[in-house]
């Protein structure tokens, strides 16, 4: 596993940024959810979604993520400039640690990725065998996690509005604090 922070404060792509979090509740659980503003880049990145180029980072983007404690999944939903999601992405974790100002998870490197119109895919295979032969990850951590992104592909196939819909929560949240 590897141990993320949710600030991102050292990405270099990034010329100017500010980040701010909250705990709340969501669906009865403790959750922390952050906002990493991206003000300035240096250069945009574009990345490959279920085979189309997305733009996910430039001027004035938004990046709001929450992990619930009682998950093995966060989801970040990414927006435009104009405050429209350009994509959800889950990153499975083994857990997750809700201390404002040092908000963090253990990263198990799958990750489920899906448009805003539902069309999804799980990415970063790649990653869980090298995990494997390095030791940083063992065949029982990767069925688990393979267990979690299977379920998040049937949630996002048959459910996408709960997917929606805690995306427009995350945004709404964090918009209200900080106003």
């Amino acid at each position: 596993m590897k141990t993320k922070y949710l600030d991102k404060k050292n990405w270099r792509r990034i010329k100017h940024s500010d980040y701010e979090e909250i705990l709340t509740k969501y669906d009865g659980q403790n959750v922390l959810i952050g906002c990493f503003y991206i003000k300035k880049v240096y250069h945009p990145l574009v990345i490959n979604i279920v085979g189309e180029k997305v733009k996910v980072v430039d001027n004035n983007y938004k990046w709001i993520t929450m992990m619930g404690e009682d998950e093995n999944f966060s989801l970040t939903v990414m927006f435009d400039d104009n405050d429209q999601p350009l994509q959800y992405y889950f990153d499975i974790n083994k857990s997750h640690t809700l201390e404002l100002g040092h908000a963090r998870r253990e990263d198990m490197y799958l990750d489920v990725l899906a448009l805003p119109d539902g069309r999804s895919e799980i990415v970063d295979e790649d990653d869980v065998i090298r995990a494997l032969k390095q030791g940083k990850m063992t065949p029982e951590e990767r069925d688990f996690a393979y267990k979690i992104a299977y379920d998040l592909e049937n949630l996002i196939q048959f459910q996408f509005d709960k997917v929606v819909n805690r995306g427009k929560f995350m945004y709404q949240a964090i918009m209200e604090r900080s106003q």
